[in-house]
């Protein structure tokens, strides 16, 4: 009987913690970073993509293009473009590199979208 007990009280609790973890919730506001520290993050995140291998290492050390807030399907963003005219592929020598309001490293790609 005790089994059953214990066990009809977690099947009722279960939703209950289940409710608080959806999304449409938030942790508090978000504190926007300004300019510099965005491009200063998206550079950072630019070299240790470089250093993993997942970009040619010419893209350590290069600088940014501009950097800019964009609202999409997301909310807003950050966006760093960078430019490198050493790339070996001449149609992905442009880097959109994303970060939320609050300067967090989102992804990168070489389309802007």
């Amino acid at each position: 009987m005790r089994r059953y007990i214990i066990c009809l009280l977690i099947a009722l609790a279960l939703p209950v913690t289940l409710a608080y973890a959806g999304a449409g919730h938030s942790h508090g506001p978000v504190t926007p970073v300004k300019e510099e520290q965005a491009i200063k993050n998206a550079s950072d995140a630019v070299a240790a993509i470089a250093k993993k291998g997942k970009l040619e290492a010419s893209w350590d050390g290069v600088k940014p293009k501009e950097a800019k807030t964009v609202t999409n399907q997301f909310g807003q963003e950050w966006v760093v473009i960078f430019n490198n005219p050493k790339a070996a592929d001449q149609e992905k020598k442009t880097l959109y590199v994303f970060l939320s309001l609050d300067g967090q490293y989102i992804g990168a790609n070489f389309t802007g979208s």
